[in-house]
């Protein structure tokens, strides 16, 4: 899927949409205002801020202030698995190629023109002769290779990526700027895979690639370039002054770790940051998007997102074997409820495993919230009190089980408290295990867990590809953390990848959804919706369905802040 994660090419960890917090108040000195502009509807892409034409042209300077909500391990497209990381790579590296924000279309980058061949097995791309690497070195052909075997290296921890080229036979530098792969077979997301983010040869080729010095000082040809990494505090990107494009007018990115939403919306409020990223979180939003001090601060903009939570059931445990007390587990958790006192009503529940409403199945319902029935599953599968002491059990294995969620996230800890009551009620003990970010990730990996909630994201929004999340190959090293297998559900993620027409690929996707959702290896929560605050004196801000685009930015030169 080019998915993310705030874990992976994968993963985002956290309901981006999320937690009960208040508004703090605003300490900040007074500044020249830029013209308010209203708080924009919902819709796919939507300009926030579009420079008043009495401004002229945009001007250079300035900083960007970003809150994240959790700090990355590293800083490597290749093995990162953080969609927190993702959001401070893609300014350091490029593609080959890349997707319009808005139509998804392919446009060049790094390729400045490829050919594909009429059977679809040979991807060729032309290189541009004028990008370097922030060192100053040249990008070539060599360095495009260079990161094809890196990524087939199955010594690398690269699992989650590797899986997108499985039939990718051979990559060769015909010359200093031209690329040739060969296929075995088809694949309508070559082209988007094989485009691959360059790394520079000389500086990524020597060494323990997983644990590489330049994981935290990353080297790549972006229009920014790493400055440095405080731990625990931020991360600066500056301007490439080298850029071999258009370079854009903010001098700097700087991405400020802020794990607790409360302490972040303060600094917010202070306008000591400019932007949280991924998103406010609902309750935030309820409570500061009407206050007309907010609003003279900040243009708001409420848009679709996405990516779509969830709970995974690990189902080599025991309790989770079975299909019916995972469906079982899905009926007892109110997410109507949830959705409507955590969430303030501003997501929607999740219907499908996609991100486009097209790709989703239209006739799959969520499962209602039915404790009844629940019981009724439990029973039918085996799982009753047998000891009288107040919990299931079935064959001497008590059903208690661990919800580990990152700690820090508010929403995550009202939902668990809330689904912890209704489970006791059914003879369900769970415990809930807050952990810090390194922590949680690391048991995702190792599979060292019993259920976790978690959110995937994708980059390309339609044409996903289900083999990364699915196919029962993803079990061990991949991204199929909950160890889903189905044999038909195998066939038909395989077959999709051979289709290239959307809608007869959809179809067969369909029928894979009404396997999940007769399985339940998640229990689907709600689809995303980002809520975004940006400080007014910023202009050119525009909401796409990837998400917003710092480095499109600009500030007019009476409102710019940092020098």
């Amino acid at each position: 899927m080019k998915t993310r994660t705030i874990i992976g090419i994968g993963l985002i960890v956290g309901l981006s949409s999320a937690v009960l917090w208040g508004c703090g108040e605003s300490g900040s000195a007074p500044r020249p205002e830029a013209e308010p502009l209203p708080v924009a509807k919902e819709v796919g892409q939507v300009p926030l801020a579009s420079a008043p034409a009495d401004e002229g042209e945009p001007v250079e300077g300035d900083y960007v202030v970003i809150r994240l909500r959790a700090e990355p391990a590293h800083l490597n497209p290749i093995t990162g698995t953080d969609g927190y990381a993702m959001d401070i790579f893609d300014n350091v590296f490029e593609s080959m190629t890349d997707r319009d924000y808005t139509t998804f279309e392919l446009r060049p980058q790094i390729a400045e023109s490829w050919e594909i061949s009429d059977d679809h097995l040979t991807y060729t791309f032309h290189l541009r002769k004028d990008v370097k690497f922030s060192d100053g070195t040249p990008v070539t052909a060599h360095d495009a290779k260079f990161s094809f075997d890196i990524i087939k290296d199955p010594a690398v921890d690269a699992a989650a990526l590797r899986n997108y080229y499985n039939d990718v036979l051979s990559c060769e530098a015909v010359d200093d700027y031209t690329v040739v792969f060969k296929c075995s077979q088809p694949y309508f997301k070559h082209i988007d895979f094989l485009s691959l983010a360059i790394l520079p040869k000389h500086v990524y080729g020597t060494g323990d690639f997983n644990n590489h010095p330049n994981n935290r000082a990353p080297i790549g040809s972006g229009p920014y370039v790493f400055e440095r990494w405080d731990t625990g505090s931020q991360v600066v990107l500056t301007r490439n002054e080298n850029y071999w494009g258009e370079k854009p007018k903010l001098k700097k990115i700087i991405y400020k770790f802020i794990t607790d939403d409360n302490a972040a919306l303060q600094v917010l409020e202070r306008q000591d940051v400019d932007v949280m990223l991924p998103t406010m979180t609902p309750e935030q939003w309820v409570s500061c998007a009407g206050r007309p001090d907010f609003q003279a601060k900040f243009n708001l903009i409420k848009g679709f997102a996405p990516r779509y939570s969830y709970i995974v059931w690990n189902q080599r445990r025991p309790q989770f074997e079975d299909k019916r007390v995972r469906r079982a587990m899905t009926l007892l958790l109110d997410r109507p409820l949830i959705l409507d006192t955590i969430f303030r009503g501003l997501p929607r529940q999740a219907t499908g495993i996609f991100y486009d409403e097209i790709e989703n199945n239209p006739n799959l319902k969520p499962l209602p919230f039915d404790p009844k029935e629940a019981k009724r599953l439990l029973d039918e599968a085996g799982w009753i009190d047998t000891d009288n002491d107040g919990i299931r059990d079935k064959n001497g294995i008590p059903f208690t089980f661990e919800m580990q969620i990152s700690s820090g996230i508010r929403e995550y800890e009202q939902m668990a408290t809330v689904y912890q009551e209704e489970l006791k009620r059914a003879g369900i003990q769970m415990s809930i295990r807050p952990l810090e970010w390194a922590t949680f990730t690391d048991r995702l990996h190792t599979r060292n867990f019993d259920a976790a909630p978690l959110s995937w994201a994708s980059t390309t929004v339609i044409n996903n590809d289900p083999y990364q999340i699915w196919h029962s190959s993803q079990i061990e090293k991949g991204s199929n953390y909950g160890r889903f297998v189905n044999e038909e559900a195998d066939k038909i993620i395989e077959a999709g990848r051979l289709e290239f027409d959307r809608d007869k690929r959809i179809k067969r996707y369909y029928r894979l959804q009404e396997i999940i959702h007769e399985e339940q290896p998640y229990t689907l929560l709600f689809n995303g919706v980002n809520l975004v605050a940006v400080d007014k004196r910023f202009r050119n801000v525009r909401l796409y369905k990837r998400g917003v685009v710092p480095r499109e930015w600009w500030v007019p030169l009476e409102l710019q802040k940092y020098h």
